[in-house]
């Protein structure tokens, strides 16, 4: 039986910075930064930035004289952000919409989204807002996942299978966002620079729960009738045998033309 505790949703924050610091979280965020390809004296903006956790990195490589802005929504992740970045005068984190930004036209000169705009209540018009804020020849690098992609070794693949139907259909507002951004990019008029993949593999359970939430979505699964009750048992014996599972991140750099 999957214990209550392990069914309470997360600190938001410390779910975040726990992805942050495992080593699949590392490894593609040195991606991103290295797509964003920072110069000196630029203007970059963070779509979402959550308590900040990318920021100092940003501001580093655009270092001395350019600009770091983090947008979010949520108050308690820009209180957390400003307490973390106080005192570096190149970072700002402002409460905003990323369906509607705080800023001027032509202002920017990069972006990026982290798995923000699987959340978003429309992707195209955040990307048209991308647009509006760019300068000719910005850029925005967005790591995105396709929930589809969840894949968890068993003997039994069709409990994989019903837990990423359950995700896909109830729990993420846009699931498959991944695959859908170098098309997304092309309608907003963006010249789509590179397309890649980051598939991380988990094999230790203990670390996949956390990050994936294996135990509080499975219960969730049964509940609204994508798995059956034995699925509990199912998971509960994943964490007693060689365990691995993966999941499908999607890299997409893409500029304005110009």
């Amino acid at each position: 039986m999957i214990s209550s505790d392990s069914l309470s949703r997360p600190d938001p924050i410390a779910y975040l910075d726990q992805v942050a610091a495992s080593a699949a979280g590392r490894g593609y965020k040195q991606q991103v930064l290295e797509l964003l390809d920072l110069q000196r004296g630029q203007t970059v903006l963070d779509l979402g930035c959550g308590p900040g956790t990318d920021l100092a990195a940003m501001a580093a490589a655009v270092a001395p004289t350019g600009q770091v802005i983090g947008i979010d929504r949520d108050p308690a992740m820009i209180a957390e952000a400003r307490s973390r970045l106080a005192g570096q005068p190149l970072i700002e984190v402002r409460s905003g919409d990323v369906h509607a930004l705080p800023l001027e036209e032509s202002v920017v000169d990069r972006a990026r989204t982290d798995r923000a705009l699987q959340h978003v209540a429309d992707p195209a018009q955040v990307l048209a807002e991308f647009r509006r804020v760019a300068r000719p020849g910005g850029r925005i690098v967005m790591a995105e996942p396709d929930w589809e992609g969840l894949l968890i070794d068993s003997p039994q693949p069709a409990m994989s299978r019903g837990l990423s139907r359950f995700l896909v259909a109830e729990m993420v507002r846009n699931a498959t966002i991944g695959r859908s951004l170098a098309r997304l990019c092309v309608e907003a008029g963006l010249m789509v620079r590179t397309v890649a993949t980051v598939a991380p593999v988990f094999r230790d359970f203990t670390t996949a729960d956390q990050v994936f939430g294996l135990r509080r979505n499975v219960v969730r699964a049964i509940d609204a009738g994508y798995l059956e009750p034995e699925a509990e048992g199912w998971l509960e014996g994943l964490g007693s045998q060689p365990f691995l599972a993966s999941t499908l991140l999607f890299l997409v750099a893409a500029d304005v033309p110009g």
